[in-house]
């Protein structure tokens, strides 16, 4: 019998559409929660806001340095050949001022990132790449509201520790792929909370 043919008074088998979406997750608030690709562009977003204020801090003092060495390394004798460089100098006029530098630009990037991470975000719980992906960060529990002990505490996970432990960014941010139910990197389970998807 071809496979087409049905008896009379038989309708031929159907046949089910297309398989339906899987509804978003939500949090415990009921709100969808953000994909690692939203939460991925908002962090860029922020990254290069606060790269930026911090090369206009420190390009002027780097360009100093710069000059000095420069200066150090092409002075000339009298009858004009070029001075040989005492690495004693150059040690103690470039090398240590660069490290010195360094350090300076490591604590005023978590000084910056504490100001924008945690007093910034506390307020609404939004930064800037957050608010252009339309993402907020909200407590675990829904009865509660977002305070500085848990942006702060998000900021001791994802900045402080990032900066002095190799490799703990990247595992931080890619937690939110396997945790389940609620997406959360280790830095948003430190601080008990989730990143959701606000309406636009």
């Amino acid at each position: 019998m071809p496979p087409q043919y049905a008896p009379p008074g038989w309708a031929p088998p159907g046949y089910a559409g297309p398989p339906r979406p899987l509804p978003p997750t939500l949090s415990p608030g009921g709100q969808p929660l953000a994909s690692f690709g939203d939460r991925l562009l908002a962090w860029l977003i922020d990254t290069v806001l606060a790269s930026a204020v911090s090369l206009v801090l420190f390009m002027p003092v780097f360009v100093v340095l710069c000059l000095r060495m420069i200066t150090e390394m092409n002075r000339t004798n009298p009858d004009g050949t070029l001075v040989e460089p005492d690495p004693g100098t150059l040690f103690v006029t470039f090398f240590i001022p660069i490290l010195l530098l360094e350090l300076a630009l490591l604590v005023l990037m978590l000084g910056l990132y504490w100001l924008y991470h945690v007093e910034y975000l506390k307020r609404g719980g939004q930064t800037v790449g957050k608010k252009v992906m339309k993402l907020r960060v909200v407590p675990l529990d829904p009865t509660r509201a977002l305070d500085r002990r848990m942006a702060g505490r998000r900021w001791l996970v994802q900045y402080l520790a990032a900066s002095l432990v190799p490799g703990i960014s990247y595992l931080d941010g890619f937690w939110q792929l396997w945790d389940k139910p609620w997406q959360q990197c280790l830095h948003d389970k430190f601080a008990e909370t989730v990143v959701v998807k606000v309406a636009p």
